[in-house]
């Protein structure tokens, strides 16, 4: 075996930053599916569940870890959102009225709408994010007074996502737990004020770790999310069309990013395969053959952990390979010879020539 040491403890920054745009944009691409797709309301379902799930599994463990825990509902849920997005790279604001009202502010650009994509995002898609996260921060919290108030929004023209948590003097009805105010205004931002980011004295690599793990985090949500909500066979079309795209559109730049050459043959393939898994935090290695190269990975970074994985979560994650593939060279083919998924010690993969088409 050809093999190559896993990630070490100073990693290269420029292939964690390629990784995270990879995932990034499976993101904005899968909810973008959706829209043309399905449409805006199922588009919506899915960004719902999937903000909601992930608002389920990291806010209230991560209120420990940012320093958060004893401080008045409203400031909490919005220093939340300040710090832990600027781990993720994503630039959010932080303004502090009272102990019971504080702004945050989502300034342009946006970070999940990357460039022209922003322009295919419905407003309903938007909202769907706030019913799914910051509606929900009262309830995680334990109080009936906290809610979220949206002034602006960006898919309506308007400069940014913004609006701050109120905590009202009385126990609210659900509705009111995120409502919408357009004529009000959010302060300025003053950093100076704002609270202290944990990333401040960050090294860049370990940066570009942490914002390579947030994207990731997004498609290891948004692929059960859409298998449950569709059904594995729908699912496997739309996450796998989806991936596919990506999978073509982003092969040049991150195969650049490895410092690996574009030249159409199996064996430099190979190469983006393992440098790819290593980025990702996985081991891999592969191995000349006559038949074509073998890939091997023995982990799966993206979806460990997760109990009872529908088989359709890998058939939509490898066709992101599929597609680079098939910007690679359109002549070869990617075969999937053992599946870590469904028992087997590792995922193996087999990169040959398509059979020659039959004309009849």
């Amino acid at each position: 075996m050809k093999t190559s040491t896993p990630p070490s403890s100073s990693p290269d920054a420029a292939r964690w930053s390629a990784v995270a745009e990879w995932y990034h944009a499976f993101f904005t691409g899968l909810v973008m599916t959706l829209v043309t797709r399905r449409g805006a309301r199922q588009a919506s379902e899915l960004v719902f569940n999937i903000f909601r799930r992930q608002h389920h599994e990291r806010f209230l463990p991560g209120l420990e870890k940012l320093g958060l825990l004893g401080l008045p509902p409203a400031v909490t849920a919005a220093r939340y959102h300040y710090l832990s997005n600027a781990i993720g790279g994503v630039h959010v604001e932080y303004m502090e009225e009272t102990p019971e009202k504080a702004w945050v502010r989502y300034a342009p650009p946006r970070w999940a709408w990357h460039g022209t994509a922003i322009c295919a995002i419905p407003g309903e898609v938007s909202r769907a994010v706030l019913r799914g996260w910051h509606g929900h921060n009262g309830v995680s919290l334990g109080t009936k007074r906290l809610g979220f108030v949206c002034t602006k929004q960006t898919m309506d023209g308007q400069p940014g996502l913004e609006g701050y948590y109120r905590e009202y003097d009385r126990d609210i009805e659900p509705e009111e737990r995120l409502r919408f105010a357009r004529g009000e205004e959010a302060p300025d931002f003053d950093a100076a004020r704002a609270p202290v980011l944990p990333t401040a004295d960050w090294p860049q690599e370990r940066l570009q770790k942490a914002r390579r793990n947030y994207a990731m985090e997004y498609a290891r949500t948004a692929i059960p999310e859409l298998i449950a909500l569709f059904g594995p066979f729908d699912a496997a079309y739309l996450g796998g069309m989806t991936a596919r795209l990506i999978g073509m559109q982003f092969y040049a730049e991150t195969a650049r990013a490895m410092g690996l050459p574009c030249r159409g043959d199996a064996d430099d393939f190979a190469r983006f395969m393992v440098a790819l898994a290593q980025a990702q935090g996985d081991r891999a290695q592969w191995q000349a053959s006559p038949q074509g190269p073998v890939v091997r990975q023995t982990s799966w970074k993206l979806m460990s952990g997760l109990p009872a994985l529908s088989a359709a979560a890998f058939d939509i994650w490898n066709d992101l390979l599929d597609g680079a593939l098939s910007a690679h060279n359109r002549r070869l083919r990617l075969t999937v010879e053992s599946r870590l998924d469904q028992g087997g010690g590792a995922f193996e993969w087999r990169i040959a020539p398509r059979p020659a088409q039959t004309t009849f």
